[in-house]
């Protein structure tokens, strides 16, 4: 009995790890950590309306969304069957790429369409161009492991100093100032980050930036550029390099610091920290600033949020589309589906799923604008 149940198990660890390599994705967001069935379930009875939409929907991109698009997926063709939405998590820059291309119906970024690009997109979207529709919202926690100590503040200028290896031990004195009740030791700090071209290090980068210029004197993208520090592959590397390294700490989307990972209250221009959770992203991409140009939504973060409970380090996912000139093969399956994920029922998928919902003052300009989509 011993030795199958043993083979058992191993049966089913091998399989686990055929689906983890099914759906291994490439950088440019956050590693998947849904079940193939698209996480947490949903409610199939959404108020979806799919009108003539069908046939075959094709897009590709930002595997920071990727969970949210399963979800998404799960509801929507339940409802409409006669659409088959298939989404590549190829990563932001693969995503873009084949959009331009003509490959996709719409491609999914964790960042707004660079100028060059704009440009390259009226080849694309006849008498028109793309734009930027934001869709997706998440918190990016800093996770850390210091024995005995359960609650940890910190600061932009100390999170730069830190992953630039100025501080290098968690009794230092601006670690001190930020937690005079903690028992800080003496061990030494070891910061990872992420070996593989990133859209998590991209925001993370962008917030010190932002929020740390003095401190932080690299560009902001997709690649670590500092020396020294560890690093290790995808999200799940990185936490699990936290969870199991004394002294570790780790920036990551927040479904990775379940089991047992502490994560970081952030010091902003509020009175009192701010915890990393879906509702305090929200509340900080609420202060963001729409700086697309007519129809296009791209978005300019607050790195330095006064409002309460806003927390800063967030990473928004952009749903990239032709204004006009869409294909006519998939238009009305295009139009019919983000107007599910842009709908109240659509965002509040994405809280079910760890992921933060965009703020109702921009997501109503999205809906206006998805309408008016030819």
């Amino acid at each position: 009995m011993k030795l199958q149940r043993k083979n058992r198990l191993r049966a089913l660890s091998l399989g686990a790890l055929a689906v983890s390599g099914a759906l291994a994705l490439t950088a440019c967001g956050s590693d998947d950590t849904s079940s193939g069935d698209g996480g947490k379930e949903t409610n199939a009875n959404a108020n979806i309306k799919c009108d003539d939409a069908k046939g075959q929907l094709a897009a590709s991109g930002s595997s920071a969304q990727k969970n949210a698009i399963d979800a998404w997926r799960k509801v929507y063709t339940t409802n409409c069957k006669d659409v088959q939405l298939n989404y590549n998590p190829t990563g932001s820059g693969a995503g873009i790429t084949a959009f331009l291309q003509g490959q996709t119906a719409f491609a999914g970024s964790d960042s707004a369409l660079k100028p060059d690009e704009i440009e390259k997109s009226k080849k694309v979207c006849s008498n028109s161009q793309a734009i930027d529709l934001p869709m997706v919202g998440g918190p990016i926690a800093i996770g850390y492991n210091v024995p005995g100590v359960d609650s940890l503040t910190l600061d932009a200028k100390t999170l730069a100093d830190i992953f630039n290896n100025k501080i290098k031990s968690w009794d230092d004195k601006a670690i001190k100032k930020l937690n005079p009740d903690a028992k800080l030791p003496s061990t030494k700090i070891q910061p990872f980050h992420r070996s593989d071209e990133s859209g998590t290090t991209d925001n993370f980068t962008k917030y010190l930036k932002g929020a740390a210029p003095s401190a932080w004197p690299y560009e902001p993208g997709k690649s670590w550029e500092p020396k020294g520090g560890q690093s290790a592959n995808g999200s799940a590397g990185v936490a699990g390099q936290v969870k199991q390294t004394a002294g570790a700490i780790s920036y990551f989307e927040l479904s990775y610091a379940g089991e047992g990972v502490k994560t970081v209250d952030l010091k902003t221009e509020a009175k009192e920290p701010v915890k990393a959770t879906v509702d305090n992203a929200s509340k900080a991409i609420s202060e963001a600033k729409v700086v697309g140009k007519g129809k296009d939504l791209a978005l300019e973060l607050n790195y330095k949020p006064t409002a309460e409970g806003a927390y800063p380090i967030t990473l928004v996912t952009y749903e990239v589309v032709c204004e006009k000139g869409n294909k006519k093969d998939s238009l009305a399956a295009t139009k019919s589906f983000l107007t599910y994920i842009a709908s109240e029922d659509g965002q509040q998928v994405l809280k079910d799923n760890d992921y933060a919902p965009i703020p109702a003052e921009i997501i109503t300009k999205v809906r206006s604008t998805v309408a008016g989509l030819s």
